[in-house]
């Protein structure tokens, strides 16, 4: 397993953790501070916006969890995956592309995301 696959597998956690202290907590260590996330519902700078973006998910797809579609791409301080987001163990529901860059501190500084497939689309 690389580095940027670790990175990646705490990027899908932050994204299935329900306590939101624990949530914040994971994005501060995680994510430098002043992060872009950009995808087709979002475009939002910081912490607390990315903060708030992953809790509205949360609610939004409540009992669903985010997982791991293949392996990461990475070379650089960049990677590119693609997500899984349904019921454990089952089919997918949503499948999506995201493109995460790291900074020099190794933190995530910018996620363009991508829905490759969604229910209506």
């Amino acid at each position: 397993m690389s580095d940027f696959d670790t990175v990646i597998d705490r990027y899908l956690g932050v994204w299935n953790e329900p306590d939101p202290v624990a949530r914040r907590a994971a994005i501060d260590e995680l994510f430098a501070e002043n992060v872009r996330y950009v995808d087709p519902l979002a475009a939002v700078e910081g912490r607390a916006a990315l903060d708030a973006v992953i809790g509205a998910a949360r609610q939004q797809f409540a009992g669903l969890v985010f997982s791991s579609g293949g392996p990461v791409d990475a070379h650089h301080d960049q990677a590119r995956f693609t997500w899984h987001l349904g019921r454990p163990g089952g089919e997918p529901l949503v499948v999506g592309f995201d493109v995460a860059e790291r900074d020099a501190d190794g933190r995530i500084f910018q996620v363009l995301g991508f829905i490759d497939r969604a229910p209506g689309r």
